[in-house]
């Protein structure tokens, strides 16, 4: 593996990971100049690595020039403060071109998301993700999820087959699977927790070496964010349980009252601290104003929580 590879390997290794939501205006086109500033915002937070049109990010939902702007103003903005990462997926074709767009505007590493398939068997799976990952030289995190989750044998075939394989990012939750893969495959892998809302199961990642995780409620409490993992890596369990009861789990209880709320009230979150980056594209649903009015109470509670 090459030294640039190591790098950044290590660097999704320790720290706190997010994912900024994509801006859009009010008629729901992408908004370059409110995503830069958030990105800016996002670095002075102590992130250690961005996740740009990810999961949170609507990536399923940009086209391919909003995804190209994306990229570049990530590149431009960050320039390489922390590592950027952007999200490929959707068909083979589209996902080789969506790697070469985002190495050409210098983005860092690549988060490969499930294919866009109702069903799929596994070794379809492995076949699109190593097609993917041999047609780009960025390193390549494989999100391990829905309709694309691979047990240890296809994840140990991939690293053996594509050397830009760096990492997996669990969206499961299964730790006995997680594990198992863990313990086959070793420090050739970073492990990186990637359930929505991933801090409710943080405890439970780090128990198996999972020592990082990707924060979606980043984008609206940064400071208690931060404040939980280091908490959390410290083994200052009174401050864990806590934040986990006056915050997480209350969250978490909101967000099931919709599908599509893992990223629908990360949005509303940004527009309640006055950093609204528009609303959520259809098909995910926008909160009502009860939820809306819950979701402050949990940012003001957050900010109780850090003193």
């Amino acid at each position: 593996m090459n030294s640039n590879f190591e790098k950044i390997k290590n660097a999704l290794g320790d720290g706190l990971l997010s994912f900024p939501v994509t801006d859009m205006d009010n008629e729901g086109k992408f908004k370059g100049k409110t995503f830069a500033d958030r990105l800016e915002w996002f670095i002075t937070h102590e992130v250690s690595a961005i996740f740009v049109a990810g999961g949170t990010g609507e990536f399923f939902s940009l086209s391919k020039d909003e995804y190209q702007k994306i990229v570049k103003i990530t590149s431009e903005t960050v320039k390489g403060r922390v590592p950027t990462v952007s999200s490929v997926g959707r068909s083979i074709p589209e996902a080789i071109e969506f790697a070469s767009m985002a190495e050409a505007s210098g983005i860092d590493a690549l988060l490969l998301m499930p294919p866009y398939l109702t069903e799929c068997a596994k070794s379809g799976v492995y076949e699109y993700a190593k097609t993917i990952m041999q047609n780009t030289k960025l390193p390549v995190i494989y999100y391990n999820r829905a309709n694309g989750i691979l047990p240890a044998e296809y994840i140990q075939k991939l690293t053996e087959v594509c050397p830009n394989f760096i990492a997996l990012k669990d969206g499961t939750g299964n730790m006995e699977a997680l594990n198992t893969t863990i313990k086959t495959i070793g420090d050739r892998l970073t492990y990186i927790g990637g359930v929505p809302t991933a801090e409710i199961i943080s405890e439970a990642y780090l128990s198996i070496g999972v020592n990082t995780y990707s924060s979606a409620v980043f984008n609206f409490v940064p400071e208690m964010a931060n404040h939980y993992y280091k908490a959390l890596r410290a083994g200052d369990k009174k401050t864990v349980d806590l934040i986990l009861k006056e915050f997480f789990i209350p969250f978490v209880k909101l967000r099931s009252n919709a599908q599509g709320y893992a990223v629908s009230l990360i949005k509303a979150g940004a527009k309640l601290i006055g950093k609204s980056a528009g609303d959520v594209r259809a098909p995910l649903p926008v909160p009502n104003s009860k939820e809306v009015e819950e979701l402050q109470k949990l940012i003001d509670k957050a900010g109780t929580l850090i003193k």
